[in-house]
């Protein structure tokens, strides 16, 4: 049975607003950390090594956190661990704003992690497997934009807070939109899809590995293989642009600070209305067509902004470049959800996208290394590469709508 409405009913809507909050709590949470470390530094005297660790003391929470909920979310259920990763993420946040010291930030960052990883990749399933196919890559799109919204809503905060009251109570001001998220989460049913495949025995048989499964069946191990892949370029490419945009800024081009922070400020606002556009011509034109063309159009613009940039049409320049960035994850969460049978996919579309983190890790790194030999801006060009290996793969060997999260197996 597979649903073709065009319109959300009451619950879907529902659902799709949980969502968003609980995305947009995640950007929050992500961003805060950045926007916070360098007070977070001098207070408690720590290194800029000891205050880079806090981000990867993060990530790696993330990785296993988000692996970990993959396989939960086909046990459990999807509503289930999205509240609890909801739950986790805000005790654990809130709780830095009381630390006393570095090793409790270092704990709890870890510890949030798990719930941040766990948010995004089960909250997108959990909104594929409840929203019509007709009209998923509008909604799942729309919903990306949450994450932006929560790294714009972070700045305007911090740029309050972070004077008057010092960095404790941007973290203890994320545990009042996480309650709000947990509240429109609860008394959500399971998707229809997910009850009917564990009715079926494909989910709660304790006999059967969803990792062995993916693994025995060729099609969906290629399926697999191919996304991990293709989720390691695309975070390469977009994690490393986020980190070192504000310096390539700054830095190469010697735009001064308070412009800089407003030229990344509408940089992330474009990128939003990017998503949204985005999520609409994944329905309108295909979900395949969408991401090749977004990916290619990224990869060839990223080495032009940089060739053709200067301090005064760098504001421009960027307008066009935050709304191509971020646009593959409008059509991410969708095409991948869409890849995968009921049985495997929350384990699937998780796992995948996890392993992608590593691209995610070492992409600062790397255009670290290039920028110590050559610039900044050559390093950011680089990323064109893999925006282009993140197009391509898809194009080639994944076929879209080969299953419909949304259908009841019977």
């Amino acid at each position: 049975m597979k649903a073709t409405s065009k319109s959300l009913t009451g619950m879907e809507l529902r659902v799709a607003v949980a969502v968003f909050v609980a995305l947009a709590v995640d950007g929050l949470d992500l961003q805060t950390l950045a926007l916070a470390l360098p007070s977070i530094m001098k207070e408690m005297n720590i290194s800029t090594v000891q205050g880079g660790a806090l981000g990867t003391y993060t990530l790696i929470g993330m990785g296993v956190g988000g692996i970990l909920s993959g396989w939960l979310a086909d046990r459990m259920g999807r509503v289930r661990v999205v509240l609890w990763s909801v739950f986790c993420f805000t005790i654990f946040t809130g709780a830095i704003g009381l630390s006393k010291a570095y090793w409790h930030i270092a704990v709890f960052r870890f510890l949030s992690g798990f719930g941040l990883a766990a948010v995004y990749a089960i909250g997108n399933l959990l909104a594929a497997e409840y929203i019509p196919t007709k009209i998923r890559t509008t909604v799942l799109g729309t919903l990306q934009a949450g994450w932006s919204v929560g790294y714009i809503i972070a700045a305007i905060i911090s740029s309050y807070v972070l004077p008057k009251w010092g960095w404790r109570p941007l973290f203890l001001s994320a545990i009042i939109p996480g309650v709000i998220s947990m509240l429109l989460l609860r008394g959500i049913p399971e998707p229809l899809s997910w009850a009917s495949s564990k009715r079926a025995g494909k989910v709660t048989d304790k006999k059967k590995n969803e990792f062995a499964l993916i693994f025995a069946d060729k099609s969906i191990r290629n399926t697999f293989i191919i996304w991990s892949i293709v989720a390691t370029a695309l975070q390469f490419s977009y994690y490393g642009a986020n980190t070192w945009l504000p310096s390539y800024i700054a830095k190469d081009l010697g735009v001064n600070l308070k412009s800089m922070s407003w030229y990344v400020a509408a940089t992330y606002t474009m990128m939003v209305v990017g998503k949204v556009i985005t999520g609409i011509f994944g329905d309108l034109l295909g979900r395949k067509l969408t991401w090749v063309l977004c990916g290619l159009l990224t990869a060839i613009y990223i080495p032009c902004i940089i060739h053709f940039a200067t301090p005064s049409n760098v504001a421009w320049l960027l307008l066009v470049f935050g709304f191509l960035y971020g646009a593959p994850y409008a059509i991410n969460a969708t095409y991948m959800s869409e890849s995968f049978p009921g049985s495997v996919r929350g384990t699937a579309v998780a796992t995948a996208y996890n392993v992608g983190r590593i691209g995610g890790i070492l992409s600062p790194l790397v255009i670290g290394i290039i920028a110590k030999g050559h610039s900044i801006g050559t390093g950011i060009a680089v990323l064109g590469i893999s925006y282009a290996i993140c197009a391509i793969l898809p194009g080639l060997f994944i076929r879209e709508k080969m299953f419909d999260p949304k259908a009841v197996e019977n």
